[in-house]
């Protein structure tokens, strides 16, 4: 099954992640985790950045899904950059996106993904309402 990321979202992060020796398999290209790893990576990046970064006695985001589709393998050496949107601001949710591409081939989609997003209060373990601040980073 093949997800489709939309037309309509919001750039809102590029990060750039170097490609260590220790992310390939025994196949000599990067291991499919590990693009789930450099999306999260980004996506933290990007938290911490807009001020978003889960608070255990607090609120914060928490991902309840995330996908990948793979197009062309990344291999060791190289930098990858990691571009992020957003889209779709819901009650509780957003949904988030990514385009993998190697810094030395600009514009060629290695990987794309996304992952769902929703806003938690980690004492309660329960969703509560998308703050004004993040639906408007995010709209």
């Amino acid at each position: 099954m093949k997800f489709e990321i939309p037309d309509n979202k919001k750039k809102v992060f590029d990060g750039v992640v170097t490609i260590r020796w220790g992310d390939m398999d025994a196949m000599g290209h990067v291991n499919n985790t590990t693009y789930f790893r450099y999306m999260e990576t980004v996506r933290i990046d990007w938290m911490r950045a807009v001020g978003s970064m889960p608070n255990p006695l607090g609120e914060g985001p928490v991902i309840v899904n995330a996908f990948c589709n793979f197009y062309k393998q990344l291999e060791y050496p190289g930098d990858v950059l990691v571009k992020m949107y957003a889209s779709d601001p819901g009650r509780t949710t957003f949904e988030t996106w990514t385009t993998m591409e190697m810094v030395d081939q600009p514009g060629v989609i290695h990987a794309a993904g996304g992952a769902t997003t929703i806003w938690v209060d980690f004492p309660k373990q329960k969703a509560i309402e998308l703050p004004q601040w993040m639906r408007d980073i995010v709209s």
